[in-house]
């Protein structure tokens, strides 16, 4: 039976059969559910709330658009006060998507725009584009053979799973050193995020991993087949598969395109390929778009994000309207000025200039040339010291460096002179794994007992575990040279040692070793010590068992170089007792919540965080831009240098510091000249004050 509702005669006619049967119609009352549309709206007076730039980008209309906002400049409350403008003008909270890099991010802006509207806006979809992956995969998994079930792997769950596909392939290796879990790892992430081959990647990046292409490639689909057998994805696969879902299944498709008919996307300029192609895919040619970013904080390409996804976001999306925010509310004009004439410097970039909200302070930012990296180390510490006297909070001041290794010597003097600091670029100097390394061959040399600094050694062989770790211990005490006084003829009394068939001539490269830390018997120096650790078993292992293995490489030049210090092996380790938990627990540097700490942390790491007084260390030609950008002649790769140090320094609200070694002494060789970084050579001289430093004869 089948009802029609005839309009013009107010009547209900029934179809039944052939026939049609005419019954009254009852009178109706229109009843409307309230949806959020309806919701009492914020009554923000945007104009009053925000400054004009900031108005314009958060009122525009729909459509696409890029907000080019500056460092400082109120980025956060540029987007959340867009979303709460969407709500006002009648959008329901499920039609907008906001997408950002971190959770933290996204739980700010969630709270802000709670802050801002009367109603709470839980249907929001905000969040990483990791999470608001999973959430659109947990939905459709069956789709790409998975189950809404499946397990996201961490990082210790890949590399066990990758351990177990590695150990079923049975490779060949020989003598040779297979790639570790980890590093395979980072070679997928990598290729994925770039979205490029993995072969391509190898060959242009890690040349040395080149010989084990076609292993790794067996790896990696077999790593694949796991991973869907155990109904189990990882990090990378919730972007990838996401993206993969999206695109190949239209249907699926319009179910996002339709809900989402505004998408917010923070930190545009961090997007990699497989994130673009995400965005390209919910927006769709209809929807709105607003991107906000900063191109002159572009500093991620290292990880597969790319700087073109933002400069040619015009060519990407046509009829896009760019709206530029300028005013900075974070730092006083003198640091702004040199902030602007650095980035200035670059090419590829949106025309800007930060203006700044705060009154001048009358102080220029300083820039102080030291003899050596200790005495950097020394003024660092000393003018933190002043700071502190003159009521700076510690919580306000902060060290930041292109390389962890830049660190080390100022970890050493804060320390020595009990000035409490955390590290957010990684844990302390001396408790770094490879670092941890190299001091476990030289304490085995000077403590014979020493069993955990043994089985430490042994085990960067390949083919050596725990269980042949322990029984080489067992042996070595049976030698009874343990006890002895003096040091055997390491490559003579223990060549004959039984180790596993693939460990042999890295047992027999080992023992080289340690003939040249002890010759004749005695110790070498510290740094003669490192020195053949480094060149003869340990630089390979970097090589094979890390992704950032020149940066490892660095750590140790420079440990080597403080090793130079103090040539007597055991008076190093006992001082590195005290500068660090490398041979004891971990010192809990958060014991007192509440205790005062300088920042000590990388550029990368500091991005959006800032600070009363900034100090910018190892500002020299090879170190900040690195040699490798130097002597690749890669202009894009020299801008990106430089968008590092603009995020430096645009970090400082009160007082910036930029400091420079004139010299530093090499591990190997003579001492090397410093030239100042060609950052600070293009800055004019009138927006810097020049600190020239003398030594007392009582040093600090």
């Amino acid at each position: 039976m089948v009802l029609r509702y005839l309009a013009a005669e107010g009547q209900v006619r029934v179809a039944q059969h052939s026939a049609d049967v005419m019954i009254p119609v009852f009178m109706a009352r229109h009843y409307q559910l309230k949806g959020t549309r309806s919701l009492a709206k914020s009554g923000i007076d945007y104009a009053e709330k925000l400054n004009a730039q900031q108005h314009a980008a958060v009122i525009s209309p729909p459509g696409k658009a890029l907000v080019i906002a500056g460092a400082g400049s109120g980025k956060t409350r540029t987007l959340t006060y867009r979303v709460a403008w969407l709500l006002d003008q009648g959008l329901r909270p499920q039609e907008i998507l906001l997408l950002t890099f971190t959770n933290k991010a996204a739980r700010e802006m969630k709270e802000g725009v709670a802050a801002l509207v009367p109603h709470a806006p839980q249907d929001l979809w905000a969040g990483t584009f990791h999470s608001i992956g999973s959430r659109i995969l947990r939905r459709h998994a069956e789709v790409l053979g998975f189950t809404s079930a499946f397990t996201i792997l961490d990082r210790d769950d890949q590399k066990s799973m990758l351990n177990k596909v590695i150990a079923e392939c049975k490779f060949t290796v020989g003598e040779r050193r297979f790639p570790k879990a980890d590093l395979i790892l980072s070679l997928f992430s990598l290729a994925d995020n770039m979205d490029i081959p993995l072969d391509e990647l190898i060959h242009a990046r890690y040349e040395h991993h080149y010989q084990w292409l076609e292993e790794i490639l067996i790896v990696r689909e077999k790593y694949s087949e796991r991973k869907l057998a155990t109904n189990s994805m990882d990090f990378d696969d919730l972007l990838l598969k996401t993206t993969e879902l999206l695109e190949k299944n239209p249907s699926i498709l319009a179910i996002y395109q339709k809900r989402f008919l505004h998408v917010l996307v923070d930190e545009y300029q961090d997007t990699n390929s497989v994130q673009g192609r995400m965005i390209d895919c919910l927006v769709g040619p209809e929807h709105s778009l607003m991107a906000v970013g900063d191109d002159a904080q572009s500093i991620y390409s290292w990880r597969g994000a790319e700087v073109k996804y933002i400069l040619e976001f015009q060519h990407r999306y046509p009829a896009v309207t760019i709206f530029t925010i300028e005013k900075n509310y974070r730092s006083v004009p003198e640091i702004l000025e040199l902030s602007n004439a650095a980035i200035g410097m670059n090419q590829g970039r949106y025309e800007k200039e930060l203006q700044a909200a705060r009154p001048s302070n009358q102080v220029k930012p300083a820039l102080i040339a030291l003899g050596t990296p200790h005495e950097q180390a020394a003024f660092v510490s000393q003018r933190i010291q002043e700071l502190i006297e003159t009521g700076t909070s510690l919580n306000e001041i902060a060290v930041l460096y292109r390389a962890h290794f830049h660190s080390m010597e100022v970890q050493m003097r804060l320390t020595a002179h009990g000035i409490p600091f955390e590290i957010t670029s990684g844990i302390r100097f001396f408790e770094q794994a490879h670092i941890k390394d190299i001091c476990s061959f030289l304490r085995f040399v000077v403590n014979r007992r020493d069993e955990v600094s043994f089985s430490r050694m042994v085990s960067l062989m390949p083919g050596c575990g725990p269980k042949n770790a322990e029984r080489l211990w067992n042996l070595w005490l049976a030698s009874g040279w343990s006890r002895d006084e003096k040091p055997p003829h390491w490559s003579k009394e223990l060549i004959n040692f039984k180790v596993p068939q693939q460990s042999k001539p890295h047992w027999k490269q080992l023992l080289y070793v340690l003939d040249e830390m002890t010759p004749g018997g005695i110790f070498a120096t510290t740094q003669e010590m490192i020195t053949s650790v480094l060149e003869g078993v340990y630089d390979d292992y970097l090589k094979q068992s890390y992704e950032n293995d020149e940066a490892r490489r660095a750590d140790i030049h420079q440990f080597s170089q403080y090793a130079e210090t103090v040539p007597d092996v055991t008076e190093f380790l006992s001082q590195l007792s005290l500068l660090s938990s490398i041979d004891g627990e971990p010192k809990d540097i958060a014991q007192d919540v509440n205790e005062e700490r300088v920042t000590l942390s990388s550029i990368h790491q500091a991005k959006g965080l800032e600070w009363k007084v900034v100090f910018v260390i190892w500002l020299a030609d090879g170190h900040f831009p690195h040699t490798r950008i130097l002597e690749s002649m890669d202009n894009d790769l020299l801008e990106e240098e430089r968008r590092v140090y603009y995020v430096a320094i645009t970090r400082a609200k009160d007082e910036l510091y930029l400091s420079y070694p004139m010299s530093n002494p090499r591990p190997y060789d003579a001492e090397m000249i410093c030239q100042p970084s060609r950052f600070l050579l293009e800055t004019p001289e009138n927006l810097v004050e020049i600190w020239n430093v003398s030594e007392d004869d009582e040093p600090f």
